[in-house]
């Protein structure tokens, strides 16, 4: 018995396997000469066709060079020409429970974030003043920004930007930031 991974047993093989797929006889024509080194794993089974093709545009204005879509929400605050570092920040989430939830688990919420009503942004701003912060939040986005330091923060949840509550703890220079979360259905989840 020949070995299997003679070059005569695997064009036997490929050819074996070709003529169960397609049923045409000259397969001979797309066989590699008697080399294994010509041999591969593409070699075996039915020879696929190229298709070459044109690719279709579908926008509206062709002088367009990406969709609406395709650009990420809050990237018109990205700058990358700013050098300024970027502040150490924790991000919290919040949630109100009462005995009922804790003891008795009558509500059903749970210890996940996908429960939490709040978030909360701790951001150590080392040597700021509480008048030289400049503070943007937007649907997705918390734009932060002192005479040293930087941050675009794009937020795991959509927030309700008009009601947040932000304090400056001047001896701990950290600013707190608290978001309320606003998903859908929230007044279904939490009623």
């Amino acid at each position: 018995m020949d070995s299997v991974s003679s070059g005569s047993s695997l064009q036997c093989l490929a050819k074996l396997l070709r003529d169960g797929q397609d049923g045409d006889d000259d397969d001979d024509v797309h066989m590699p000469c008697c080399s294994i080194s010509a041999m591969t794993p593409g070699s075996i089974g039915p020879v696929k066709k190229e298709t070459t093709g044109t690719f279709q545009v579908k926008s509206e204005n062709r002088k367009t060079i990406w969709n609406t879509e395709e650009v990420p929400e809050g990237s018109e605050f990205d700058d990358t020409w700013d050098t300024r570092e970027q502040p150490e920040y924790q991000i919290l989430f919040k949630q109100c429970v009462g005995t009922e939830d804790v003891f008795f688990g009558m509500s059903r919420k749970d210890p996940s974030t996908a429960c939490c009503e709040d978030i909360v942004i701790k951001i150590k701003l080392p040597g700021a003043k509480y008048s030289d912060i400049t503070l943007d939040i937007q649907d997705k986005v918390l734009d932060l920004r002192t005479p040293k330091k930087k941050l675009l923060l794009h937020l795991p949840y959509r927030v309700d930007s008009k009601n947040g509550k932000a304090r400056f703890l001047s001896e701990e220079e950290t600013l707190e930031v608290t978001l309320r979360v606003s998903r859908m259905f929230d007044f279904i989840n939490f009623a």
